[in-house]
Order: C-alpha cells, then sequence, then structure tokens
C-alpha cells in the first residue's frame, strides 16, 4: 500500500506563533494596572484657602471634606461629625499606615474642623493634615 504524499511535504511553511505575544500583552496589562495610581477624592469641591507656608502631600490615603454649610464629606458620601470616627477605624484597618488630610472650605466654621480633626484622632490617626491652596 502506498501513501500519497501531501502537498506540503516539501515546503517550508512560515506561520506565526501567537501565544508568546499574548503573553507579553497581558504581563504588560498586569504591569499597568499594578502601577496606576488610583486618586482618592472625598466627594465634592472645596473652595479652599490661599496658604503662604504650605507642603504637598504626595499620599494622603484618607481624604475627608468640609464644605460652606459645614457637611463633612469621606469616601463620596455625606457623614456625620459623630460617624467620622467609625469611618476612620474602617479606613484605618484598609490601610494601616494611612494620614488624613482634611479639606475644608475658607467659609466653613472652625469648630467643625476642630471636631472633625478629635474625631480622627480618637480613630487611631495622629498624623493630620490641613489642606491649603498654594500661593502662586
Amino acid at each position: 500500500m502506498r501513501r500519497k504524499a501531501s502537498r506540503t511535504a516539501g515546503a517550508d511553511e512560515a506561520t506565526i506563533d501567537m501565544t508568546s505575544m499574548l503573553d507579553v500583552v497581558f504581563i504588560m496589562l498586569i504591569f499597568f494596572i499594578v502601577t496606576t495610581s488610583f486618586v482618592k477624592e472625598a466627594g465634592i469641591d472645596v473652595n479652599r484657602p490661599t496658604a503662604a507656608s504650605s507642603d504637598n502631600k504626595e499620599k494622603a490615603s484618607i481624604l475627608i471634606a468640609i464644605n460652606e454649610l459645614g457637611d463633612v464629606w469621606m469616601d463620596r458620601r455625606k457623614v456625620d461629625v459623630r460617624s467620622v470616627r467609625a469611618n476612620i477605624e474602617r479606613m484605618r484597618a484598609e490601610m494601616p499606615e494611612g494620614s488624613v488630610v482634611i479639606q475644608a472650605d475658607k467659609a466653613s466654621k472652625t469648630g467643625i474642623l476642630v471636631q472633625v480633626m478629635d474625631q480622627v484622632r480618637l480613630g487611631g490617626i495622629t498624623n493630620i493634615s490641613v489642606a491649603g491652596k498654594v500661593n502662586d
């Protein structure tokens, strides 16, 4: 019995192996996802007062905003001043090395700011900063 020779028996056919290219694309995707910095926002825009002596806080993990009416915002939701401590304790469990930045509107009352700072300290975080605009 004679076997039939296949058509490509003598010819070298060039093929592209796509598996290594897909591996590279997936590795790059994972790299970009891991190295992306996620920006957290307090949830509202605050008209901050200007400050002549200010430092840039590059890594603030917990943001709290106080608007001109005295409303406190955390994680894009309005919270009561008395519940700031519980929210801080929950966020501190997620990020133990976290710091807090409070963005207070320049028309807000200082009493609300002091109450929020007290609640943050009672929540276990001592690294607290108050945000202001840099004088340009």
